[in-house]
């Protein structure tokens, strides 16, 4: 299976430390099975950090989300209600309650796949949290129409399966 990462420059090597603490799925680095949506990240980069857009080009295996030697959390393609949770508790700078299985904070999920969570899915979620939308409310809020897709590796166990096979520089 082939995976994307959109960025301002061309990936070599994944350096764990190096990625962000308070992404949808925790600390870790963010793959898709979508080329448009790596292109779209690609060229948001680029306008915020400059550079050229950049689409580092890798493979897993097919079976990569049936290895046992590793801890995956698979989402459903659409978001809902558990997963917008689970966002919510790795966006948060304040939570703390690390031994929950609703986050990834921690890292012990090696990977977790699903859905991206734009701004308008965050004010969703932060409203729900305040108890001032209901679930119903909160899922009507998740029908985001277009679907996205994510793959995020928090571990080095996890990069293991990650092998970079290309570079695109134009779309």
């Amino acid at each position: 299976m082939k995976l994307y990462h959109g960025s301002n420059v061309e990936i070599n090597e994944v350096i764990l430390a190096k990625c962000s603490p308070s992404k949808d799925f925790g600390q870790g680095f963010y793959t898709t099975v979508l080329e448009e949506q790596a292109w779209k990240r690609a060229i948001n980069r680029v306008v915020r950090n400059h550079g050229q857009p950049i689409v580092t080009v890798f493979e897993v295996p097919d079976d990569l989300l049936n290895k046992p030697d590793l801890h995956i959390r698979v989402f459903d393609e659409k978001p809902c209600v558990e997963w917008a949770v689970f966002v919510r508790n790795n966006r948060e700078k304040n939570f703390s309650d690390f031994a929950s299985m609703e986050c990834n904070r921690d890292n012990k999920y090696d990977i977790v796949v699903g859905p991206v969570a734009n701004d308008d899915v965050g004010m969703s979620v932060r409203l729900f949290t305040r108890n001032l939308i209901t679930e119903d409310d909160l899922k009507d809020h998740l029908d985001l129409g277009k679907l996205t897709n994510q793959y995020s590796f928090h571990t080095e166990k996890a990069l293991f399966y990650l092998k970079k096979v290309g570079v695109l520089y134009d779309k």
